[in-house]
């Protein structure tokens, strides 16, 4: 007997083989009868044991996770009440399953309906990729459920878990907003597109809709690199690709000066390979393709002489590579690694080289993408409009949305250049002070 407590189910040990159960007791209060199973692997399931009839009854309440100690332990004092009544609480959930069991579509489950909404091939990879890691991560006790015995109760309680401790046992309330929204999303669908037997939708009411008004506001994440940083940014960028630890360390540096020079979002430059490349002698007739971007709108982005001067870069680390006896076929990409996707994917490391150098906790490569947006706009006085295009952002503006050209942008090379031409400078000042030179050569 122990006092089961949100610290006791949180904290247990599993046993070396099979499960053990901690009943509820030994203390003014406890709820006789009321347990918690705990498997060998970790798992941990509330359950209720009592007697209907002189037959004893075990009940398994859920796991937790999906369950709170405090919301399990009120449904164990239901349910043991019942048994005490004579009631079978197995016959509830048999009931349900009859229910559901007698039309084929009232079945269909959670995961099923993500197949299906997927299936329609709308959706850009990652997007799915995302949908599919909500599903899996915050909801993988609910996947195989039939979507419509997921109630409004239960979503409250999850969106409520997650905000308090998250996936990793720390507040989440973003994380908790985005897989609700989610859910929301699959639980629209399901109502428009599977109907029961009787021709009546699959869903009524979507159960999410109903808790909405406990949502946390989030404000739009506006952290970009101060104007006056920007040059120490650059300058450690410039250190440390002066003496990589290897090859891959290298790579992800330059990645990274790309997304500052580019404004590019982490994996459309991470991904970008050599066929969607074009240099030239002429700085104006450089440029790269994005060609299934995020807003769907294929679009040929200019190029500063610094981003050229780090493809440069990259096509020597290029041939430098395929001189290797052992390296096998030239890499597609422009930015290679040896991860299963083929290419850098993660530039934390040089992130935490630039946040550490300005002072910034934890900054990240979209940070980098608000920050050339802020040096456009803010310092190299480049219109907001030409910024959003830079960005393949669409302009809002009717004239600019309906008669600029938004695919084509080698005309905006002049301002990518400014933005280029004012990072190096500040680097450059960054040099000068670090070093105690002290001097650097004025622009024009």
């Amino acid at each position: 007997m122990v006092k089961l407590t949100k610290t006791f189910v949180e904290k247990v040990d599993p046993p070396a083989n099979g499960h053990t159960i901690h009943w509820d007791g030994s203390y003014d209060g406890a709820v006789k009868g009321y347990g918690l199973r705990v498997s060998s692997r970790g798992k941990r399931v509330f359950i209720a044991m009592g007697r209907v009839h002189g037959k004893q009854v075990q009940f398994t309440i859920g796991p937790f996770g999906q369950f709170t100690e405090k919301v399990a332990r009120e449904k164990a004092q239901t349910i043991l009440q019942q048994m005490r009544d004579g009631i079978d609480p197995r016959d509830g959930k048999k009931a349900a399953r009859a229910k559901f069991a007698d039309d084929e579509v009232a079945m269909t489950t959670l995961e099923q309906v993500l197949e299906t909404y997927h299936a329609r091939g709308k959706l850009k990879d990652s997007t799915k990729a995302e949908m599919r890691r909500h599903i899996e991560k915050v909801f993988g006790d609910w996947k195989d459920k039939p979507i419509a015995s997921i109630t409004e109760r239960m979503c409250r309680e999850r969106h409520r878990e997650m905000a308090q401790k998250g996936l990793r046992s720390r507040p989440a309330p973003g994380q908790a907003q985005i897989s609700m929204v989610t859910l929301r999303t699959l639980m629209n669908f399901a109502m428009r597109r599977f109907r029961r037997a009787d021709g009546t939708p699959l869903i009524v009411a979507n159960p999410v809709l109903a808790i909405r008004d406990e949502w946390t506001e989030l404000k739009p994440r506006t952290r970009d690199i101060d104007a006056r940083s920007v040059g120490t940014a650059w300058y450690t960028l410039q250190t440390a690709r002066s003496e990589p630890r290897n090859r891959d360390t290298a790579t992800g540096i330059d990645l990274t000066m790309f997304l500052l020079l580019t404004g590019s979002r982490r994996m459309e430059g991470a991904a970008l390979t050599w066929d969607r490349v074009h240099l030239s002698a002429d700085p104006a007739d450089c440029w790269w393709h994005l060609p299934d971007p995020k807003n769907r709108n294929p679009v040929y982005l200019p190029l500063s002489t610094q981003a050229v001067a780090i493809l440069n870069r990259r096509k020597a680390a290029a041939a430098e590579a395929s001189e290797d006896e052992d390296a096998g076929e030239p890499s597609p990409f422009v930015f290679p690694s040896r991860s299963a996707k083929g290419h850098v994917t993660d530039t934390r490391a040089p992130m935490e080289r630039v946040s550490a150098a300005v002072g910034m906790d934890k900054l990240s490569a979209h940070d980098l993408r608000r920050t050339f947006v802020s040096i456009g706009f803010t310092t190299c006085g480049i219109d907001l409009f030409k910024m959003e295009l830079l960005t393949n952002h669409k302009p809002t503006g009717v004239t600019a949305k309906h008669y600029l050209q938004t695919s084509r942008l080698q005309y905006l090379h002049p301002e990518a250049q400014r933005i280029g031409d004012w990072i190096e400078h500040q680097g450059a000042i960054a040099e000068a002070k670090a070093t105690g030179a002290n001097v650097v050569t004025l622009r024009g």
